[in-house]
């Protein structure tokens, strides 16, 4: 072969395909250990990245399940969790402003909730609505609509952690020592900070959590204003006639905008997304000398070999090539593996900690980016190993 044909670009590319397939199959185990070692590593990344993610996509499901084009907020909020309410005569603002059809509130706190079984109390969230006008997308809450009007009647989270107790309709027990009842259940979850949530209406909310002149009719504060826009008007339009109407103090944003606030904060502020950004890092890097290793051991048990087409003719970008192909290939075998492992322990980690793990298609092609160049960095280093090689020392 010519040196012209040894060229990396062009269809020569493919040329030394074939040595670099037979380089890994020389030795059958050591490439099954070689595989497992960078599918441990690319498992790694993705089991990082899965936390990071099922972490935030759990923390905006309540956002998510909010009916409604706008969303009135606190403007010192920073995340939807965190008590941060307003006053409800906002409310009243909000309703005269052109455009908007409807304006329903959400009132919000945490209490304590005892287990039916154990009798232990945990912390739950508790969210409070008019059972008549809901700002929820639960189909369940309009199947519970006239139970949820009874006195301490409450919804329960199905999907909550296990240890807040087993629940049926009917099920009786304290929350914030104040007896209530089950009247129904709709899927949410936990996040990272809550283990469950109480869905109640609102004049049961504030038979709960009302104090003082609360409790004589004055009105209630609103931890969100959920805004339906009238058919045919541009939602930024209202949007900007609501900051004009309001208080400083509070803020209209659109449900794209609440979910880029949370994802804000649980990406940037809080220390979950840097922990699992650093996790991945390390398996990133983990990865790499993993790969390099493998790589610096074939090419220094096939060093005669590259030493041999040196000596016939073959110049260092036919060389180069090669390794790099090698590296590619071995990337390729090593994400199979690594998506079918990670795919059955985010089922297992999603059934255990009830967590929304999902092995998405972008975090696929984010991991065979990443284990692509993890690959390539490792045989760019190791490939000093063949260009140093002299024939005359080797034979």
């Amino acid at each position: 072969m010519s040196n012209s044909s040894s060229s990396l670009f062009g269809f020569a590319l493919f040329d030394g395909v074939p040595l670099a397939l037979r380089n890994l199959t020389a030795d059958r185990r050591r490439l099954a250990r070689s595989i497992f070692g960078i599918a441990f590593a690319v498992v790694l990344m993705l089991v990082e990245f899965g936390f990071r993610n099922a972490f935030l996509e759990s923390s905006l499901q309540l956002i998510r399940h909010m009916d409604g084009d706008i969303v009135l907020v606190s403007s010192t909020k920073y995340r939807t969790g965190r008590k941060d309410a307003f006053s409800r005569r906002q409310l009243y603002l909000a309703n005269s402003v052109e455009g908007v059809a409807s304006i329903r509130p959400i009132y919000g706190n945490v209490t304590l909730w005892k287990n039916p079984q154990t009798g232990k109390n945990f912390t739950i969230n508790v969210y409070g609505f008019d059972p008549d006008a809901s700002p929820w997308l639960w189909p369940e809450i309009a199947a519970h609509h006239d139970a949820l009007k009874q006195p301490d009647t409450v919804m329960f989270d199905s999907h909550a952690r296990s240890f807040l107790g087993r629940v049926a309709d009917g099920t009786e027990t304290e929350l914030g020592r104040r007896r209530v009842r089950i009247v129904g259940t709709f899927p949410l979850g936990p996040d990272f900070l809550a283990d469950g949530t109480l869905l109640t209406g609102d004049r049961n909310f504030l038979k709960m959590f009302a104090r003082g002149a609360l409790a004589a009719g004055d009105l209630a504060d609103v931890e969100f204003g959920v805004i339906k826009v009238t058919p045919g008007t541009a939602v930024a339009t209202v949007k900007a006639a609501l900051q004009q109407a309001l208080s400083p103090n509070v803020l209209p944003l659109t449900k794209a905008e609440v979910i880029a606030l949370e994802t804000t904060f649980q990406t940037k502020t809080s220390s979950v997304g840097p922990i699992f950004d650093l996790g991945a890092v390390i398996g990133f890097v983990v990865g790499m000398l993993i790969s390099y290793q493998i790589l610096y051991t074939d090419l220094s048990d096939q060093l005669p070999q590259y030493a041999t087409l040196r000596a016939i003719g073959f110049d260092d970008r036919y060389l180069i090539g090669s390794v790099i192909k090698q590296a590619v290939l071995y990337a390729v075998a090593a994400m199979v593996p690594a998506w079918l492992a990670a795919g059955i322990l985010f089922h297992a980690i999603g059934d255990y900690s009830l967590l929304p793990m999902q092995l998405t298609p972008g975090l696929l092609l984010l991991s065979a980016a990443l284990t692509l160049t993890m690959c390539l960095l490792s045989g760019l280093v190791a490939m000093r190993r063949v260009l140093d090689a002299d024939p005359a020392e080797v034979f």
